[in-house]
């Protein structure tokens, strides 16, 4: 936002508005005396909350006056900005820090610096509460208004989840290989339309296409950059529960936290799995091998996981353990709508709409010695995906798997493993 230094300037003369925020940095020796901590996260927060907005630290808010900050001074203050936008503001906000020299008064040019905010996909909580921006000052919303927003930026929603744009993101963050597979074979349609078509780019409020939550998590190299948590967290443990005493042999035997595009991460977990589940030979009529877990039960699960889980959530990745007994994969957010655990072996329902439409197109690996499916594609939209699960998990081990909703906040599934022994 105001890209240019002629832009910012005009904007600066203007005086303070709903994108704007001036601040005067006050110094005591080598501390910061103003503004106080919980003033700017607020402010920051309050830009977050609502259509995002720039801060710029150094110019006078009353006479617009551009002060500057010290050289000296800068690092310091950065730093300031950046740990309370970790610390100070729930969950965290990421903005862009930039230090740039703009003219004084005195025909000088000194340094200020240019926080951009942009809109969050999340609901922030600062010291003050939950503000927004309200022209140029920021208010504690109402509980009607937070209401609205809660159920706008997270679960119940007009526009889902994964249609939200990411306001820092462009166009060029999503890699032409990932995107292109997407492709009809007879498909002309310029590079825009395409991704619009795909509802993976939709149009902000000024009319830039901006990659949306369901375009990063399917065409970016690594989602995290936009959504830290969206990631598949997996761990493999020596026994048959979690030791915190590593004083004899190390409790965990591998681990990996596996990012990039959603159906990467259902390969590379499923891969995780075959490395590290045991299997036993036997010899009776030939070599027969027997695996502790049916791995195309375990990829019907990890696409569910993926394709399902609620990446509004922050803070929460998916979690997939692997014990000498047990599979354990732990998927962010509640059961979509009104189905409940029993329901799941029956009844469809998609948190993620746009996310499974994608997933629909991406092909199945074929060189997977591991997978056996007679599916095209990853996503199944027929609603056999928990009945495999289940039926092909208990065929070989004898026990049923298990779906528990924890907190309801999150879905956890058990796969037992065979006895191989």
């Amino acid at each position: 936002m105001f890209a240019t230094h002629g832009e910012l300037l005009e904007k600066i003369h203007l005086g303070e508005g709903s994108f704007l925020e001036l601040k005067e940095v006050r110094f005591a020796g080598s501390k910061i005396r103003g503004p106080g901590r919980d003033d700017l996260a607020d402010e920051l927060a309050s830009f977050a909350n609502s259509h995002g907005g720039v801060l710029v630290l150094g110019v006078h808010d009353k006479t617009r006056e551009i002060l500057g900050i010290p050289q000296k001074h800068l690092d310091m203050v950065a730093r300031f900005v950046h740990e309370l936008c970790q610390d100070s503001i729930d969950p965290p906000i990421a903005p862009i820090i930039d230090p740039l020299r703009l003219p004084a008064a005195t025909g000088e040019d000194v340094a200020v610096i240019k926080i951009d905010v942009p809109r969050s996909l999340f609901v922030h909580r600062s010291p003050g509460g939950f503000l927004h921006r309200v022209v140029s000052t920021k208010r504690v919303m109402s509980s009607e208004y937070l209401a609205q927003l809660f159920q706008q930026r997270s679960q119940t929603r007009i526009i889902r989840f994964d249609e939200q744009i990411i306001p820092p993101a462009g166009l060029s963050d999503l890699q032409l290989d990932l995107w292109e597979r997407f492709l009809t074979p007879r498909s002309r349609d310029e590079r825009e339309n395409v991704l619009f078509k795909l509802h993976m780019v939709r149009t902000d409020d000024e009319g830039t296409l901006r990659p949306t939550v369901a375009g990063v998590l399917m065409a970016s190299k690594d989602p995290r950059e936009w959504l830290p948590n969206a990631y598949v967290q997996a761990v493999s443990y020596r026994g048959v529960d979690i030791r915190i005493d590593e004083s004899t042999d190390p409790y965990q035997l591998d681990a990996a936290d596996i990012s990039g595009p959603l159906d990467f991460q259902i390969v590379e977990a499923c891969r995780f799995v075959v490395k590290n589940m045991k299997t036993a030979a036997f010899k009776d009529q030939g070599r027969l091998d027997r695996p502790q877990f049916d791995m195309t039960a375990v990829f019907e699960a990890m696409v569910n996981a993926v394709a399902h889980r609620d990446y509004s959530i922050h803070g929460s990745k998916i979690r997939l353990r692997l014990f000498s007994d047990r599979l354990e994969l732990y998927s962010p957010g509640s059961i979509p709508n009104t189905m409940t655990v029993e329901d799941l072996a029956y009844l469809q329902s998609a948190r993620n709409e746009i996310i499974t439409s994608l997933l629909a197109k991406c092909l199945v690996p074929t060189d997977e010695e591991w997978l056996t499916t007679d599916r095209r594609t990853m996503m199944d939209r027929r609603g056999e995906g928990v009945p495999i699960i289940m039926d092909n998990s208990e065929r070989l081990s004898g026990k049923l798997p298990e779906y528990r909703l924890i907190g309801e906040s999150e879905l956890m599934l058990t796969i037992w493993a065979a006895d191989i022994s």
